[in-house]
């Protein structure tokens, strides 16, 4: 079954993070059900939760709370597999879709043993990202999937582990899944604003700007009484806010439906070409330049990096960044990108010459 391909109209995944029990999962179910019928119903069964006296699921007896769903409220319905035996125990329960965590997705063993039970049995798969944000490991999940003969692949977005304090539970760097695009353009693609967020007053934005993007859909946790959830009460939402959200989202075209307005954005993107086009130029002469200084170094003994230099580039070109509207934050690294670079020529210049 091609289900994300022959259902192209799914735009939510919503439920909530754990199956609690029987009448928890039912009462959210049906609530989401009168909202629209072509929500994929969410719940984890097995939690690989990060301290052991947390609550880990209500295991494998709530297979039998999602089969309800799926033959009661006509809901399409998923849970998260970690180990082969999930698969197992999955299948026989009758349920069509399942997603790969992102735990377990930082884990090739993990997933190369999923992706080898999961071979033949026609079900369709999510795969999170990892918890770090490698693009490559991300894809290596969807190929062993794809070599084990599972097609019907979708990817989900929940962000990536932060290095540094953060509002946010995971860090988007929106760059990753843009990029994962790019490199698989047939690839269907849902944010988790949820984990991402890790509080319900960040969904709205973070939803939006992946609507923005681009995103196919949203995957967002939806609790009967969040209060009184057992896990990840913080990031879910009420049915009445889960409500609102969509309510007050705007989805956007691939295109403009209008051929004038269409031409109009090509206009202004050939104008963008030729920018691009003289910023790589100028790129280029400045990089000839910094090879010019490098050999003079090179000649008379003097080290690459320059203090007094860096320090006054930073200043001066953020003065004149603000002067003209541009944000500090990305000029900021826009420079550190081309002094990373300009490091880098000039100390192979003074490598060679110790060679």
């Amino acid at each position: 079954m091609q289900f994300f391909q022959k259902n192209s109209d799914i735009k939510l995944i919503a439920g909530p993070c754990s199956a609690e029990n029987r009448e928890q999962i039912l009462n959210t179910a049906k609530e989401l059900s009168l909202l629209d019928k072509r929500i994929i119903f969410r719940a984890g069964v097995w939690k690989p939760r990060t301290r052991p006296n947390t609550f880990l699921g209500a295991g494998d007896i709530a297979l039998n709370w999602l089969n309800e769903v799926q033959k009661k409220l006509g809901l399409y319905v998923s849970t998260e597999v970690a180990e082969p035996e999930h698969v197992e125990k999955v299948l026989k329960a009758g349920i069509k879709i399942v997603w790969i965590g992102a735990r377990t997705s930082s884990n090739p063993f993990s997933v190369q043993k999923i992706a080898n039970a999961l071979a033949g049995t026609g079900l369709s798969v999510m795969v999170k990202n990892p918890q770090y944000p490698d693009v490559d490991l991300w894809i290596g999940n969807i190929e062993r999937l794809l070599q084990n003969g599972i097609n019907d692949i979708a990817a989900i977005h929940r962000g990536f582990f932060p290095y540094e304090k953060h509002a946010y539970r995971n860090i988007p760097k929106w760059e990753v899944p843009i990029e994962l695009k790019r490199r698989l353009p047939d690839l269907t693609i849902f944010c988790d604003p949820s984990h991402i967020s890790g509080k319900r007053q960040y969904i709205h934005e973070i939803s939006q700007r992946a609507l923005d993007l681009n995103f196919k859909g949203l995957m967002i946790e939806t609790h009967i009484n969040p209060v009184e959830a057992l896990s990840d009460k913080n990031q879910q939402f009420d049915i009445k806010q889960f409500k609102e959200l969509l309510e007050s989202l705007k989805w956007r075209r691939q295109v403009a439906e209008d051929e004038t307005l269409n031409r109009l954005i090509d206009d202004i993107r050939e104008k963008i070409d030729c920018v691009d086009s003289q910023l790589l130029e100028l790129l280029q002469l400045r990089m000839k330049y910094v090879d010019e200084i490098g050999n003079y170094k090179k000649e008379h003994n003097v080290s690459v990096f320059q203090l007094k230099r860096w320090a006054n580039i930073l200043e001066t070109r953020l003065k004149q960044a603000e002067s003209i509207g541009l944000p500090d934050d990305f000029v900021h690294k826009l420079l550190e990108m081309i002094h990373k670079e300009s490091i880098r020529r000039q100390s192979e210049i003074l490598r060679n010459n110790n060679n």
